[in-house]
C-alpha cells in the first residue's frame, strides 16, 4: 500500500537538504546562471562529503548493525527511489541547475541499476563512494535521431582477439557529460548498436570510463535555463572498453528487444525523478509568488465559492491543485519503482504532468507579478527559463504522451506513432 506520509528518514533528510538549498544554493543561484560552465566546486565538494556521511542519494539501503542484546530492527519497505524524489524536489527548489551538478551517478548510475548484473553494479557504482567527487552520465541522443532512441547509429563492434568493444559514433545533449569524462573518475553509459540490421534488438549500453582513449567532449551547449549544468556533445572514435562493460547480454535475438527494454527501464526509473525536479521549481515559484502577494496585502481566501474569489485567488488555487496532483503522480511512480512493480505508464504520466505544470506555474507567476516578475530583480524569470527543460529531457512531452496512450489503449509503438 502506498504511504502518502514520508517515512521518518526522508523527513530528516528533507529538513537537512532544505538548509543546503536555502544557504548554499539560493545565494549563488543568479551567479551561476550568469556564469555558464563555471563549475561550483564549493557546492560540489560540500555535497560529496555530506552524501558520503549520510548515504543520501544512494539506491542501496545502508545496513545497520544491531548492538549486542538489541532486538533486530524490523525490515523496512524499500524507499530508495522515494528518498531520491524528495531529495531532488528539495534541491531543485533551491536551484535545479545546481542540483544537476550534485556529485553522484546520475543517469549513468540509473542505467547500470536498471540493466546491469549484480557484479556490474558493485563494480561501477562503488566509485561514487570514494573520496573524490565523481559523476555519471548517460549518452543516448544523436544528431539525426532526436527522440527516436531506436534509430541510434553509434556502433559497438567486438574485437574478439583483444576481447574488447570498439565504439564509434556521436552523442549530443549529454547532461553532465563534461564532468563525467573530464572532471572526475566517472563514466558515461553510451547506447550503441551491436547489430544495425537487428533494429531495436541490437541496442545495448556500454560503460565508458573517464580517460578512455578515443572519447572526446567536442562542445558544451549554451542554454536557456539550467545553466549551471553542463550539456555536452561527445564523439567516440575507435574507443575501446573491456568486454564486461556491456550491460546486458551480448547475444542478439531478433525476436527480443532486451537492449531497448533496458533503455526503457532506465527511463521508467528516472522519469519520475526528473518530474520531481520540475515540481521543486514550481513549488519555489508558487511560494515566492504567495509571499510577494502577502507583502501587498493579498491573501488567498480558501473555502469560499469560486465565484466569490478574485482572479488572482483563483489562479493561485489552480496552481496549488496542479502542483499537488503532479506530486501525487510522482509518489505513485517512485513507490512502484521501489517495490519492483511495472511503472512505465505512471513514470511517463508523472513526467508529462510535471513538465506541463512547472511551465504553467512559472509562467503564471511571472505574469501575475508583471514587470518585476519579468525582471532580474527576482528569481521568478530564471525559474521560468529553468522550467521548460522538464518537458524536454528524459523524453519530450510528445514522446511521453505516446507512451501513455500506448499503455492505456494497448497499442504497440509500430501501431501508434
Amino acid at each position: 500500500m502506498i504511504e502518502f506520509e514520508p517515512p521518518k528518514p526522508i523527513v530528516q533528510q528533507t529538513y537537512a537538504l532544505k538548509t543546503v538549498a536555502e544557504n548554499m544554493m539560493r545565494p549563488v543561484s543568479r551567479y551561476y546562471d550568469e556564469h555558464e560552465h563555471e563549475i561550483p566546486w564549493d557546492y560540489i565538494n560540500f555535497m560529496h562529503m555530506a552524501m558520503r556521511a549520510t548515504g543520501a542519494g544512494s539506491l542501496a539501503p545502508r545496513e545497520k548493525k544491531e548492538k549486542e542484546g538489541e532486538e533486530p530492527e524490523k525490515k523496512r519497505p524499500p524507499i530508495g527511489y522515494q528518498s531520491l524524489a524528495f531529495m531532488l524536489e528539495t534541491l531543485s527548489w533551491g536551484d535545479v541547475g545546481l542540483y544537476l551538478v550534485t556529485p553522484g551517478g546520475g543517469l549513468g548510475a540509473a542505467a547500470v541499476e536498471a540493466a546491469g548484473t549484480p557484479e556490474q553494479k558493485q563494480k561501477f557504482l562503488a566509485r561514487f563512494a570514494q573520496d573524490k567527487p565523481c559523476f555519471g552520465a548517460m549518452a543516448m541522443t544523436e544528431p539525426h535521431a532526436g527522440s527516436d532512441t531506436s534509430a541510434i547509429r553509434t556502433t559497438a563492434v567486438l574485437d574478439r582477439e583483444r576481447n574488447e568493444w570498439v565504439l564509434n559514433g556521436e552523442k549530443i545533449f549529454v547532461t553532465a557529460g563534461h564532468k563525467a569524462l573530464c572532471e572526475s573518475d566517472g563514466f558515461v553509459v553510451v547506447w550503441a548498436t551491436i547489430d544495425p540490421s537487428a533494429g531495436r534488438a541490437g541496442m545495448r549500453s556500454f560503460v565508458v570510463p573517464a580517460g578512455t582513449p578515443g572519447v572526446k567532449v567536442t562542445k558544451l551547449e549554451h542554454k536557456m535555463g539550467i545553466r549551471a549544468s553542463d550539456t555536452a556533445s561527445i564523439v567516440l572514435q575507435d574507443a575501446r572498453v573491456p568486454f564486461d562493460h556491456i550491460l546486458g547480454s551480448p547475444e542478439v535475438e531478433v525476436k527480443t528487444t532486451v537492449g531497448f527494454k533496458g533503455a526503457m527501464a532506465t527511463f521508467d526509473a528516472t522519469r519520475p525523478l526528473v518530474a520531481a525536479t520540475g515540481i521543486g521549481v514550481a513549488r519555489a515559484s508558487l511560494e515566492l509568488l504567495k509571499e510577494l502577494l502577502a507583502q501587498q496585502g493579498i491573501t488567498i481566501r480558501y473555502g469560499l465559492p469560486r465565484q466569490k474569489l478574485t482572479s488572482i485567488e483563483r489562479d493561485v488555487i489552480d496552481m496549488e491543485v496542479m502542483l499537488r496532483s503532479a506530486w501525487l503522480l510522482v509518489i505513485k511512480a517512485v513507490w512502484q519503482a521501489d517495490n519492483r512493480k511495472p511503472n512505465s505508464l505512471e513514470a511517463s504520466m508523472s513526467k508529462l504532468r510535471a513538465g506541463d505544470v512547472v511551465t504553467r506555474i512559472t509562467q503564471k507567476a511571472v505574469e501575475i507579478m508583471g514587470p518585476i516578475g519579468y525582471s532580474r530583480d527576482l528569481l521568478l524569470e530564471k525559474w521560468f527559463r529553468d522550467a521548460k527543460i522538464t518537458d524536454i529531457y528524459e523524453g519530450t512531452g510528445q514522446i511521453n504522451r505516446l507512451v501513455v496512450a500506448r499503455n492505456i489503449l494497448g497499442y504497440s509503438g509500430r501501431e501508434l506513432r
